[in-house]
């Protein structure tokens, strides 16, 4: 798969950003966005933090005052299948900037023992779900909107071999 896309991985949290879990996230970004058909290069960026820093955030940004286990920041208000496209790539870089995500380590370890399944598997679906969500999926329903995106998120989460 190209390396076309920039995924910085930054840590607030001493040790999240191995070299594994970095290299995982990576996949798992590029997997989706190929699964979506974004097929220019982007930008993802992604924050791991713990429990603490994610509530910070969810409370400054969202005013939610509790820890929730990701937050996605979408650069574009879009619906799925609406793709942006290299008009609105950063004229510096020619990244298509997609927006942001936060991932609490502490909540992945606490859910993959919960869910019984490895942090591998729990960081892959919560990583593939943000993207989603960058790219215009949400789940505020019960009906169909939320079925599609888990129909989306099951098809990416197969493709990296990562089922439940």
């Amino acid at each position: 798969m190209a390396k076309r896309h920039y995924i910085p991985v930054t840590a607030e949290v001493p040790g999240a950003d191995s070299k594994d879990t970095c290299a995982l996230i990576r996949r798992v970004i590029r997997t989706a966005l190929a699964a979506e058909g974004v097929d220019f290069p982007c930008e993802v960026d992604v924050l791991l933090t713990d429990d603490a820093g994610i509530h910070r955030i969810n409370r400054e940004m969202r005013g939610v005052d509790r820890p929730t286990d990701v937050l996605s920041f979408p650069e574009f208000s879009l619906r799925p299948g609406e793709l942006p496209g290299m008009e609105d790539a950063d004229p510096g870089t020619g990244l298509v900037p997609l927006g942001d995500m936060v991932l609490s380590m502490e909540r992945v370890a606490a859910q993959a023992k919960e869910y019984g399944h490895s942090r591998r598997r729990e960081t892959a679906y919560l990583v593939t779900h943000s993207v989603l969500h960058l790219l215009g999926y949400d789940h505020l329903d019960e009906g169909p909107q939320k079925a599609q995106m888990r129909q989306r998120e099951e098809a990416i989460l197969s493709a990296l071999e990562l089922t439940r």
